[in-house]
């Protein structure tokens, strides 16, 4: 049965021509630059938190904690409610922004979306900077979520949209490299800033998150909104020709038009796409749109991006070593991105999903042998198992920066239509943001209650999201998003359920009012 499971679209863009021009890797690289906002966040909250001097000044009672009482678990070190509030309120605001940024990017397009989160997102690094009280944070922390919510939400539809199809795998992936560059760049601050004498050096990490955010809505200001949007919001096909033209370098473009063209048509008719969505020809998007995401949280990969400082000083490495050692997984992480992008259109999305699953079934494992074995609630771990427990750490860190980390914003985006798109990310970075508050609002409390447990808890998470990858997700390698309907005809499972809606449908396909005719001009393949 399984054996349906390996489907695949067509090689080479189903017949569209076009090359990678400097316009695409250009515009591209400028809003793939919104992933740094992202991961610049995750990275500097969790270094932060473990600076002493940061924690002495809004969080006393978790820096006494961590400073001297004997009788506190070493598990227990960090549990603190506020402490984890200001890690996770973010991804609360987030999740309301990112509902209402869909409705944003449908009507006034892509770049229009990433202006607004770039805005915001230095409106709240100012208050960063400047905090004087938790409240300043908390300020903070809600206008960073507000930002991110448009930006995780339009960035990655406006790179699948621009990148031709054979390419879109790698171009999709620079988003997950800019995260991970971004948390890089965190906590090599966090690092230098850490050694400032007086102790305000976590000013500086906090409102330097204001320097890519600056850089992504300037660069926002110049870039150019995607065919699919020319032609979806006012059906100006010469428009769209002329950019597609441009973006793919050639003039022999019209099949590709006349898919976008036929995908608008169908968008057009479309009043809800929150409400289309639940209809039974879209469950598999809406399925996959849901639990994509979901798995990619519950992976533990949010532990290592904003805990893992504080993880590392829990396990006995003091304050600099902790920074240093963030900073090593995430040059792993960094180095698994670049891998990514290099093999994600030959190999495919399922093969990089199974291989990085397995990866981290067995790191997460490790850890919470390793820490079982040798980390009790009192004393010190021994150095030589504190960093045996960094390195298995970077074993999993690139596991997921390979696979799950830049795949969750590939798959949904490529799988769904037009008329779905914008809202199936909004679920996807909705789903994104409400996991991880609720991860970061609970792992702190996890791990001093369930101990090394934690780590198979994680693991038992990554087992259940492979299987559901080997059973459940197609191949979408190469195959242009106007043409993905075909994936889900001839797989195993989801066939019998949009075939079922198919044939409800037959004969209902008159044009809709409103529609753009298609061009009858021949195409120059």
């Amino acid at each position: 049965m399984a054996i349906g499971a390996f489907v695949e679209g067509p090689a080479g863009g189903a017949g569209y021509n076009g090359r990678v021009t400097s316009f695409v890797v250009l515009s591209c690289i400028v809003a793939g630059s919104g992933g740094i906002l992202f991961g610049y966040d995750l990275g500097i909250s969790g270094g932060v938190t473990s600076m002493e001097s940061f924690l002495k000044k809004f969080f006393p009672d978790v820096y006494h904690q961590m400073k001297g009482d004997s009788h506190v678990s070493n598990y227990c070190r960090f549990d603190s409610e506020l402490l984890t509030v200001f890690t996770s309120s973010l991804y609360i605001a987030g999740l309301v922004a990112t509902l209402f940024a869909s409705s944003v990017t449908t009507k006034y397009g892509r770049r229009a979306s990433i202006l607004i989160g770039g805005s915001v997102f230095i409106a709240g690094s100012v208050f960063g900077g400047a905090a004087v009280n938790v409240y300043m944070l908390l300020i903070n922390r809600i206008l960073l979520g507000i930002g991110l919510g448009f930006t995780n939400q339009s960035i990655p539809l406006y790179l699948s949209e621009m990148a031709p199809p054979q390419y879109r795998g790698a171009i999709n992936n620079g988003f997950e490299l800019c995260i991970s560059i971004g948390i890089l760049i965190a906590n090599l601050i966090n690092y230098g800033v850490a050694k400032i004498e007086g102790g305000w050096g976590w000013r500086i990490s906090l409102s330097m998150a204001a320097v890519p955010a600056a850089f992504l809505t300037i660069g926002a200001i110049f870039l150019p909104e995607t065919p699919s949007f020319l032609i979806q919001r006012d059906g100006n096909i010469d428009q769209a020709k002329m950019m597609l033209q441009r973006l793919r370098g050639t003039t022999g473009v019209q099949k590709e038009l006349d898919d976008l063209v036929t995908a608008s048509n169908v968008s057009r008719t479309i009043k809800n796409p929150y409400r289309n969505i639940l209809k039974k020809k879209y469950r598999p998007q809406l399925v996959i749109a849901l639990l994509i995401p979901f798995f990619n949280q519950v992976t533990g990969i949010n532990v290592i991006n904003f805990y893992a400082p504080v993880m590392f000083r829990t396990i006995g490495l003091k304050e600099s070593a902790s920074l240093m050692s963030a900073v090593v997984t995430r040059l792993c992480a960094t180095v698994a991105n670049i891998v990514a992008m290099i093999v994600v259109d030959r190999f495919g999305r399922r093969k990089l999903l199974l291989v990085g699953g397995v990866q981290m079934i067995l790191s997460q494992f490790t850890v919470g042998a390793v820490l079982a074995v040798k980390f009790k609630d009192h004393g010190v771990m021994e150095k030589e198992y504190a960093y045996l427990v960094l390195v298995i750490m970077c074993v999993f860190v690139a596991g997921f920066a390979w696979s799950w980390g830049p795949l969750t914003y590939l798959v949904p985006t490529e799988i769904c239509p037009l008329e779905i798109r914008s809202a199936g990310q909004s679920v996807v970075i909705a789903v994104i943001f409400l996991v991880t508050f609720v991860i970061g609002q609970t792992f702190l409390a996890m791990l001093c209650h369930l101990k090394f447990g934690t780590f198979f808890l994680f693991g038992g998470w990554v087992c259940v999201m492979t299987m559901f990858v080997f059973f459940f997700l197609p191949e979408t390698k190469q195959l242009p998003m106007e043409q993905m309907e075909q994936v889900w005809r001839r797989h195993w499972f989801w066939k019998r359920i949009v075939g079922e809606e198919e044939e409800e449908e037959a004969g209902q396909t008159q044009t809709a009012p409103g529609s753009i005719a298609l061009s009858t001009t021949p195409h120059n393949n």
